[in-house]
């Protein structure tokens, strides 16, 4: 629709027209009416597009994935119930027992124990590496079974940048796609796909929603990763589904539409994580915001960053956009504009103080959640990395005493009052 990303936040994915809504409309409905048996065998074998129950497509979702597809520059996209559905569902797409992912180490502890734990039951292996690993070490990570790579835009709540174009190099290298969550810099920050990603991720619960309204997930075909030309890796796609009446997806629906055709057809008829068409509303405004609230996010994130650096009782703090953080050029490279409004850090006082300055502080609210217009905070060793051992937390870039903070869209001078008097009483 437009090459500004504003516009389409605004009025992308959904195009009324004569005497239909403005806004896009719910439909609360779980299912359609045919005139005929025919046309709706004609829809259950693929041939026709049109919908028949709300577990599988919705046009409200529809609706709403196109308008994502178009933020991030993709060519087809779904909604999924949440961001964890997201993840697994991109990966499993194309991963099977007995076969091999590539991940990093610094991503959300529910991803790892997703990864690491539930996926590994399914004969899943992982091979996490350090985002900032040695091109050697990540060479090494890779196996003849492998069958993509898997890493966070910038890690929650570690604040890695990932590289990105070195990755997704590492990646077609060895013939396997490129998956990357782009929640916290949202397509208004970064656009992985050009930089040569494959599919992107959303918890779009986070700052895409924006309001703590809806949970929710997405994903995103890049539409360029050529299946057929690696056929032997990725047979759910280039080889006919016998509990779709045959149907080659890579061949039916090419690289455009191939990945998310089947993710819809298969895996959400069979698990059924489909987000509400409620929630897609609320997703939906939420979204027509995005490209104004974003800016905000990132002008409190940096104004906290720099603050919480010079003060003596804080001993670290990660911003990727702080000068002097370890992921400062990634950042300059992959996000100029900013990316994002969460800032992590730690005392000189150790855990204890971390547990202090969150009582004490008045604005910001303690939550299990981030990416909101309402400041929050977080002990992620104590809340959602809780269930990771000491070495795993390291890997991941956790330490005991680090609290993530997500920074709202407040004033940033009562932000930083509110920091201000929590450290004092620490």
């Amino acid at each position: 629709m437009s090459e500004h990303i504003g516009t389409t936040c605004v009025q992308g994915g959904y195009r009324p027209g004569n005497g239909e809504p403005r806004q896009v409309p719910i439909y609360q409905s779980t299912t359609w009416k045919y005139d005929t048996s025919e046309h709706m065998g004609k829809l259950f074998d693929l041939e026709e597009s049109g919908y028949f129950y709300t577990r599988l497509q919705n046009p409200t979702n529809d609706y709403v994935a196109a308008k994502i597809a178009e933020m991030e520059g993709g060519t087809a996209a779904m909604l999924t119930s949440s961001g964890q559905a997201a993840n697994f569902f991109a990966v499993f797409n194309i991963v099977g027992c007995g076969e091999h992912v590539v991940a990093s180490s610094a991503i959300y502890g529910g991803t790892y124990n997703l990864f690491a734990h539930t996926m590994a039951h399914m004969g899943i292996e992982f091979t996490f590496v350090g985002p900032n690993c040695s091109d050697e070490e990540l060479e090494a990570a890779f196996r003849p079974n492998t069958r993509a790579v898997f890493g966070e835009t910038i890690a929650n709540p570690a604040l890695d940048v990932l590289d990105i174009e070195r990755f997704a190099k590492a990646a077609h290298d060895h013939g396997v796609p490129l998956i990357v969550d782009n929640t916290f810099p949202t397509p208004v920050n970064c656009r992985p796909f050009e930089w040569g990603a494959n599919i992107v991720t959303h918890s779009t619960t986070k700052y895409m929603d924006g309001h703590g309204t809806a949970v929710g997930g997405a994903i995103v075909d890049a539409g360029r990763f050529d299946w057929m030309a690696h056929s032997d890796k990725y047979p759910g796609l280039t080889t006919p589904d016998e509990s779709y009446h045959g149907v080659t997806y890579a061949e039916r629906f090419g690289k455009e539409g191939a990945f998310i055709t089947k993710a819809t057809a298969q895996l959400m008829r069979d698990f059924g994580c489909i987000q509400s068409p409620q929630n897609a509303f609320y997703l939906n405004n939420g979204l027509e915001s995005l490209h104004v609230r974003m800016p905000q996010h990132c002008k409190n994130g940096q104004a906290a960053a720099e603050f919480l650096s010079q003060h003596p009782k804080v001993r670290f703090v990660r911003y990727p956009n702080l000068p002097g953080d370890a992921n400062y050029e990634l950042a300059q490279k992959y996000l100029p504009n900013g990316g994002c409004g969460v800032v992590s850090f730690g005392f000189e006082g150790g855990r204890a103080a971390a547990e202090t300055f969150m009582k004490n502080l008045k604005l910001a609210q303690i939550a299990t959640h981030v990416a909101d217009a309402r400041t929050c905070v977080l002990h992620p060793a104590n809340a959602t990395h809780r269930q990771m051992n000491d070495e795993e937390l390291k890997a991941a870039g956790i330490e005991p005493d680090m609290v993530r903070l997500s920074c709202g869209i407040e004033d940033t001078e009562d932000l930083l009052a509110d920091l201000a008097q929590a450290l004092d009483a620490c």
